[in-house]
């Protein structure tokens, strides 16, 4: 028998299961990884940097570029700590559209994971299946903000606009027959509320679905099932947060323990796992888009029941609508002066974190008083659950390590800020 070698290993940073510019260096006995050693900042963009150079107002946008699935989140994260320095509560029915769509996009979120975690270990129909429902979802992102991705939706203060009175139709055109487009646009006759409605109401089927596909699927469990465990101890001390402590077994919810928004007034349940493995994380984020599923649907009933406005009406911080800008001076030069210089916000400092699909996504913000930030720190979910990859890799097999993976959840662009 030829004597095996220790060898080290480059996985990434260009590896289809990286999920990102991940490097990670492998020292490998065979095929049993002896040690884990991941290398990041290859995505580097200074982020944090940036928003100290900027009033506080441009850099909602660098936000929704950090976590690039849960976009929305980030915004809101920033925008609550502005909101703290600020000393500003913004209208509850912009508090219940913040709420709903940080459900939307914690959906939007966990159907990526899904979909690109299948992938990784095999299982491609998932990835076609949960890329159908994130359509839909992408289509509400757009009907408020006129993006689908990096929306830049939430502000100090409240949200941009109210939601639309119609949602975009698809169009005709010689790939599609009559009957096709009439079948595509059933659902898009009615308000972005009736679409969200429609949506709510057959998301359970398809979450049923993946289940039947991957909950009791033998080779599902093989590759997950006591791969990756964390105890409850360990996830505590390694700084897990979201769905990574929840899998091992802590009961630990910002939407719960810490409310923000109006989650103190909904009714949703905190899946929790046991054994702290791949398996039960997946479990957990399957069920977490059912809770999702059950929040967005109180919020859709409670807007539909109270209009009202959805920023406030102080022109300091918040821009005066295009009507009053094009009537009145006054209005003209409030907007000219937010969209060039921004507001001055109190001396002081403020943390702000909300309960992001990944875990606790913070933002610490100091000012000095100025027009912008003096210094800006972004505590980023996935940075402590990518620190522990060593320990949940050492001892596993190389093809394991593809499943802590996708199970940890990782997007680069929060990691590397």
């Amino acid at each position: 028998m030829p004597e095996i070698q220790n060898f080290t290993m480059n996985f990434g940073p260009q590896h289809p299961a990286a999920h990102g510019v991940l490097r990670l260096v492998l020292e490998m006995d065979g095929e049993v990884i002896q040690r884990a050693d991941p290398h990041i900042g290859l995505l580097h963009r200074a982020t944090e940097k940036l928003a100290e150079s900027k009033p506080f107002n441009q850099s909602i946008g660098y936000m929704d570029r950090l976590d690039y699935v849960s976009m929305m989140c980030n915004e809101h994260g920033y925008v609550l700590a502005i909101e703290k320095l600020l000393g500003v509560t913004p209208p509850v029915r912009a508090k219940y559209i913040r709420t709903m769509f940080d459900e939307i996009t914690r959906i939007l979120n966990h159907l990526m994971w899904l979909g690109a975690h299948g992938l990784d270990i095999g299982a491609m129909t998932m990835f076609l299946y949960c890329f159908r429902e994130r359509e839909d979802l992408m289509d509400c992102y757009e009907a408020v903000s006129g993006t689908r991705m990096h929306a830049t939706y939430y502000r100090p203060g409240g949200v941009f606009r109210d939601l639309p009175e119609r949602m975009p139709k698809y169009q005709a055109s010689p790939h599609r027959t009559q009957k096709n487009l009439k079948k595509m646009n059933e659902n898009r006759s009615g308000t972005l509320l009736d679409f969200i409605e429609s949506f709510i109401d057959r998301f359970p089927g398809c979450v049923d679905d993946y289940e039947t596909l991957l909950t009791d699927n033998r080779i599902w469990k093989q590759r997950t099932v006591n791969i990756g465990v964390v105890s409850p101890e360990r996830a505590k001390q390694l700084g897990f947060s979201g769905p990574m402590l929840r899998g091992s077994g802590v009961v630990w919810d910002l939407r719960k323990m810490q409310p923000y928004e109006v989650y103190e007034t909904l009714d949703f349940d905190i899946p929790v796992g046991v054994n702290g493995d791949c398996y039960d994380r997946y479990l957990v984020r399957i069920e977490e888009m059912r809770q999702s599923n059950r929040i967005i649907k109180q919020c859709v009933d409670w807007l539909r029941e109270n209009p009202g406005p959805v920023v406030l009406d102080d022109h300091k911080i918040t821009p005066p609508t295009r009507i009053e800008m094009k009537d009145d001076m006054e209005s003209l030069i409030h907007h000219f002066k937010l969209f060039t210089e921004g507001y001055c916000v109190p001396e002081g400092e403020a943390y702000a974190a909300i309960e992001h699909p990944k875990g606790e996504f913070g933002c610490y913000i100091i000012s000095d008083g100025a027009n912008k930030p003096y210094r800006v720190k972004i505590r980023a979910p996935g940075f402590p659950h990518l620190a522990a990859m060593n320990e949940m890799v050492t001892g596993h097999m190389l093809a394991d390590v593809v499943a802590v993976i996708g199970s940890q959840d990782i997007v680069f662009g929060e990691i590397d800020r």
